[in-house]
């Protein structure tokens, strides 16, 4: 599979990454998956804290015990759980982030992580703090580069600005366009990486994703859903699917390191992986893509 520089990082990812939330518990299901992953040629995994209260990173920790020299790791920080309380804070405090990377290395099973990202954030946050807490676990080796998660265009703004980052993770398909009105741009004249997460919209951008269109999706209704899949159904050819397709065009914007997939099955994974086979979109298709899709607008700036 083709690897991608991350940013301006020393850190190779594949194209295809796998956002290992949707693993589940079953620890022997998602140990499959995950080495299915490796022998189709991914090497970035996606995990955070937060994934069934650490739940995760111990199974992806467990699953690369023996090959964690093939693998990139890629956790986050920021959601505080408050034991004896329901959900959780958020935390972007230097001396939390401090503190959670030696549970996150634990769970993990690694004395490093390589990418360690902030999991949100707004522009009231001590942001300075923030930044040290990610520089000082730099110097110290526990991590070998940071990022950020965050849809917000003020919150990247401001770490593209001031902080090293590698990578910003964010929100990015056919259906959900926002990157491109000003995330995009700036990612590119800053040598930051994007980690496009929901490539496929939740799975409505799959040859059978027509039930999940049902509810809606951002701002476009049901009805308008239907009518853009048998649009984008009609663009498809024998040569790619959907799925296929819309990953594809994740990855068609130069800052675009890694389409990051979920899988919940072998079979899943295995044609979320096809797309890595297919050659990438020309630019009539582009364009004709787009025309089909509506560019969406960020209504939260904070």
């Amino acid at each position: 599979m083709k690897q991608n520089r991350l940013g301006s990082s020393d850190l190779l990812v594949s194209e295809i990454g796998l956002g290992c939330m949707s693993l589940g518990t079953d620890e022997k299901q998602a140990t499959a998956i995950i080495d299915e992953a490796v022998e189709l040629g991914i090497n970035f995994l996606d995990t955070a804290d937060l994934y069934d209260s650490g739940r995760n990173e111990e199974i992806v920790g467990k699953a690369i015990k023996n090959r964690r020299s093939e693998v990139i790791i890629g956790t986050k920080v920021g959601n505080r759980r408050v034991p004896g309380k329901d959900g959780w804070t958020w935390d972007a405090s230097k001396a939390y982030i401090l503190s959670a990377v030696k549970d996150s290395l634990r769970r993990l099973g690694t004395d490093y992580i390589d990418l360690y990202q902030l999991h949100g954030g707004t522009i009231d946050d001590p942001i300075g703090e923030t930044i040290e807490a990610f520089e000082e676990l730099k110097q110290a080796g526990l991590i070998r580069h940071y990022g950020i998660s965050s849809i917000r265009p003020n919150v990247i703004r401001e770490y593209a600005s001031r902080s090293g980052i590698v990578s910003l993770m964010s929100q990015y398909s056919l259906l959900d366009r926002r990157p491109e009105e000003t995330t995009l741009p700036l990612l590119a004249d800053s040598g930051i990486s994007l980690i496009a997460r929901g490539p496929l919209a939740s799975g409505i951008l799959t040859d059978n994703g027509s039930t999940k269109a049902e509810r809606g999706y951002l701002d476009y209704s049901p009805e308008e859903l239907a009518g853009v899949r048998e649009t984008l159904l009609g663009l498809t050819n024998e040569a790619r699917t959907l799925g296929q397709t819309a990953i594809r065009y994740a990855l068609s914007a130069p800052s675009v390191a890694v389409a990051l997939t979920g899988a919940s099955s072998v079979q899943q994974l295995r044609l979320n992986v096809s797309a890595a086979a297919c050659r990438p979109l020309n630019d009539a298709e582009l364009k004709a893509l787009r025309s089909a899709t509506k560019p969406n607008t960020y209504r939260d700036h904070r």
